[in-house]
């Protein structure tokens, strides 16, 4: 018996990255996934990996930003498997930009995912748990949500509000069965870091590597299971120990 035996999983970013290793190791415990993205290529090749070893999987193209399609996410998904019992909420966007260079709808666009997007998938994800008796929620923050660096304002300012919101949320749905902790993670070998800024990130990173998804995953595995349940409104910092520094 997995450890998510029979749970429905929503996954959002899940077609690359920590998105995709979390959703093999759901499936591998035993949960059925709804993969949320925005490139649909991937997603549906994602999505055919998944069922061609006999997984239950559903790709649902979306916009986190965008109410309308945030709502479709859950529709489609209850039409399918009939509930929502984990969300992990890891769609997000990174830029790197002097602040002082900044365009204001730069920063707008990077709020906008990383923290409204977030926002906005968690509540409806609320609203359907409340209907069922309650469920699991997983944010992606990040380390950067805990400290500072240069070239970073709009990230580090969504993802600081994404685990703030997180306490809040664990706060206020403590009583309702629904639990809201948050990721944090560090450097982690992903295509989105660039070939040529790894060795200067694992430099800065006291275990002199930089994390894996597969990594990653297990702690997501962690917040969302039995194993964390007496845990709500925190964040799981996994970073190498870069924020111990």
């Amino acid at each position: 018996m997995g450890k998510l035996q029979n749970k429905v999983a929503v996954i959002t970013g899940g077609a690359s990255g920590i998105g995709a290793a979390t959703a093999r190791l759901f499936v591998s415990e035993g949960a059925k996934v709804v993969l949320v993205d925005l490139n649909e290529e991937k997603g549906k090749a994602f999505e055919s990996e998944l069922k061609a070893k006999n997984a239950e999987a559903l790709f649902v193209k979306a916009n986190i930003t965008n109410e309308e399609e945030v709502a479709n996410i859950y529709k489609q998904t209850v039409e399918a498997f009939g509930k929502v019992d984990v969300v992990f909420n890891n769609a997000g966007i990174g830029r790197v930009h002097p602040s002082h260079e900044l365009e204001y709808s730069e920063w707008r666009n990077t709020v906008n995912v990383d923290l409204d997007g977030v926002f906005l998938v968690a509540r409806d994800a609320i609203r359907e748990m409340l209907r069922t008796g309650g469920g699991v929620i997983v944010n992606t923050a990040s380390m950067y949500g805990w400290v500072g660096s240069p070239g970073s304002a709009a990230y580090n300012a969504a993802k600081g509000g994404v685990v703030n919101l997180t306490r809040s949320l664990g706060l206020e749905y403590a009583e309702h069965n629904i639990r809201v902790n948050a990721l944090c993670p560090g450097f982690i070998d992903t295509p989105i870091i660039p070939e040529e800024s790894k060795q200067a990130l694992t430099a800065m990173t006291p275990m002199k590597r930089l994390g894996q998804a597969e990594e990653m995953a297990k702690a997501v595995l962690f917040l969302a299971s039995d194993d964390s349940s007496f845990m709500t409104g925190n964040s799981l910092i996994v970073d190498g120990g870069y924020t111990a520094q």
